[in-house]
């Protein structure tokens, strides 16, 4: 009884860790270029029930009751690359990024292209949001203030919002002056990606992130006046919170029920005269 207990328990904790993932998913869908989370779950290993004192058992029939779960927990949280929805804003300064073709992985999983920009101590890091604006200086960056960098790893300096965008991602003013172009990282296993924060990704896998700008194996197109929107699905999302709510209250309901169990055997079973 006592361990019927822990599994219930365990299934209460993974559901409300995955409620919290899905919640923290709805409260991004309006966050450009945010990338949903997915959860998976796995069960704790199964237990062989023996039956015991049973040395005079009927010939054919085995000692063995069955098996026991022990519980599931949350096993990890892995980002769902699924290209967003292309939103027109008009804004000259707001670029969305579409992804083509690229080639797969080893595990046979699709890569992934994304902005390069640089953070506040200097380092690379990664992201979908195309949502810019230009800082007093003149540099083009993320909403943040995060600079977006081109494709030699320098920060670009546009000088205002009069510019034109290539679908290559070279940036023109009106009078043709070439600006740079706009670098774009491919990341052959984006499962090494790592959320920070502020819409950015740091990757900790160990083969380098090269630009997809000339990779012949690589297809995308820029387009100005668009960003692309959370790939998050509401209405899936809203089932899925529904699903971890009802599995939620199925176990709390199976922790009730042993408590009052456990209660008489405290106090009705064990009672004298």
């Amino acid at each position: 009884m006592i361990r019927g207990f822990y599994t219930s328990a365990a299934g209460m904790i993974a559901q409300q860790r995955r409620q919290e993932m899905l919640t923290n998913n709805m409260a991004n869908v309006n966050t450009p270029g945010y990338r949903a989370d997915d959860a998976s779950l796995r069960a704790f290993p199964n237990m062989l029930i023996k039956a015991m004192g049973v040395d005079n058992r009927p010939l054919g029939k085995s000692h063995h009751v069955g098996e026991l779960s022990t519980g599931v927990y949350l096993q990890e949280r892995t980002m769902n690359f699924r290209q967003g929805d292309i939103h027109q804003t008009d804004n000259s300064t707001d670029v969305a990024l579409l992804q083509g073709l690229v080639p797969n992985n080893e595990a046979g999983r699709p890569g992934g292209l994304f902005f390069t920009v640089e953070n506040q101590t200097g380092e690379i890091r990664y992201t979908r949001n195309g949502n810019f604006t230009i800082d007093g200086q003149g540099f083009l960056t993320t909403s943040e203030g995060f600079y977006v960098l081109n494709a030699q790893g320098a920060r670009m300096n546009v000088g205002n919002e009069d510019f034109q965008v290539t679908r290559e991602g070279v940036i023109l003013n009106e009078a043709g002056n070439n600006f740079g172009q706009i670098n774009i990282a491919f990341v052959a296993d984006p499962d090494q990606l790592v959320k920070e924060g502020n819409g950015l990704l740091r990757y900790e896998g160990g083969q380098p992130v090269v630009t997809a700008i000339g990779n012949g194996n690589v297809s995308y197109q820029l387009q100005q006046g668009f960003i692309e929107r959370s790939n998050v699905d509401t209405g899936q999302t809203m089932s899925e919170m529904m699903t971890a709510f009802r599995a939620f209250e199925a176990n709390q309901k199976v922790l009730q029920a042993y408590d009052r169990s456990m209660e008489k055997a405290a106090n009705e079973i064990g009672r004298l005269g």
